[in-house]
């Protein structure tokens, strides 16, 4: 089920493979960034951290990412909210299609 994505502040993404694999902690994050429960979300591979309030805090979580090696674009996402409040957008994982890259290469 997509994920509502507030506008007026951003929302980190993070996949959930990376999260688990560099042993970061909802707890952790909830202390970091003073989250409410519903600014922390699962829904199957991708996990919503937002909206952040506190950007100062959210640039420093994005250097820890980092730091523990995870890979901006490729493993966590940081959407910046800056789109009027009529407009709603939401998110979901997409899966990775079997095959795609080899299709791509034979073309």
């Amino acid at each position: 089920m997509p994920v509502v994505v507030a506008a007026a502040h951003p929302t980190l993404f993070i996949r959930r493979p990376a999260f688990e694999r560099a042993g970061l902690t909802r707890a952790a994050l909830d202390a970091r960034l003073n989250l409410t429960a519903d600014e922390f979300r699962v829904e199957g591979e991708l996990i919503a951290v937002g909206p952040i309030h506190d950007e100062a805090a959210l640039g420093d979580v994005i250097a820890e990412l980092e730091g523990l090696g995870l890979e901006y674009f490729d493993e966590f996402f940081e959407l910046s909210g800056n789109w009027p409040d009529w407009l709603r957008l939401f998110a979901m994982h997409a899966p990775e299609e079997r095959g795609s890259s080899d299709a791509r290469s034979a073309g």
